[in-house]
């Protein structure tokens, strides 16, 4: 049996665990899921029946893991060997830079593609991540001192997250195509492991098509 069972699908957020399942080399087996006809197994551990879950099998007894950046972060932690945790100091880069890409940068993209932009000060307070320009500016500060990766020149779980985020994001036009942006991507997409998880995933999406 695999250490890991991971419930997903092709075309969805699964694609950014399945790479940190490679990056951490970690021993999983996968469940895709029919949107249509979700199993038992998959609702029982996430009422939600949303993919990507992952499910640790532990010598104490499963553990669930939902949300892709909560998984990034336990298999970092829990799979030490691949180095993919931060360092003493690079813990505040690391967990800033993770959490606003899950937060303000995942909301601030999905209220544009939805027709929602807060329209006055009020409005960007209560939203949380301000407003989509902000959100863009502020990712954009992260590379303002010509860092390669999340936590200066070492590579950390934090890029497979917020990575992942900017990579879709100029695939689908959802982020401006900026200098650093696309630097960036490029930088992602020439690591081994991404790409040994993209044409897995790329397989999945073209036999589904047939």
């Amino acid at each position: 049996m695999a250490e890991y069972t991971f419930f997903t699908h092709p075309m969805s957020r699964g694609q950014i665990v399945r790479w940190a399942l490679h990056e951490a080399g970690a021993d999983y087996a996968q469940r895709v899921v029919d949107w249509t006809s979700k199993p038992a197994a998959l609702l029982q551990a996430n009422p939600m029946g949303k993919v990507p879950t992952l499910i640790h099998h532990a010598l104490d007894g499963d553990r669930v893991i939902t949300e892709a950046a909560a998984i990034c972060a336990y298999l970092a932690e829990e799979l030490p060997g691949a180095d993919l945790s931060p360092h003493e100091l690079e813990r505040a880069d690391y967990f800033r830079w993770l959490f606003f890409a899950a937060g303000p940068v995942e909301q601030a993209i999905t209220a544009r593609n939805l027709g929602y932009e807060p329209k006055d000060p009020r409005a960007e307070g209560m939203a949380g991540f301000g407003s989509y320009e902000r959100v863009i500016a502020t990712l954009e500060s992260l590379f303002a001192d010509s860092r390669e990766w999340i936590c200066g020149e070492r590579f950390t779980m934090a890029d497979v997250y917020v990575g992942s985020q900017i990579d879709w994001g100029l695939t689908f036009g959802t982020m401006p195509p900026k200098v650093d942006f696309v630097a960036y991507a490029e930088r992602i997409q020439a690591r081994p492991a991404y790409k040994a998880a993209k044409a897995i995933d790329n397989a999945l999406i073209a036999e589904m098509k047939k």
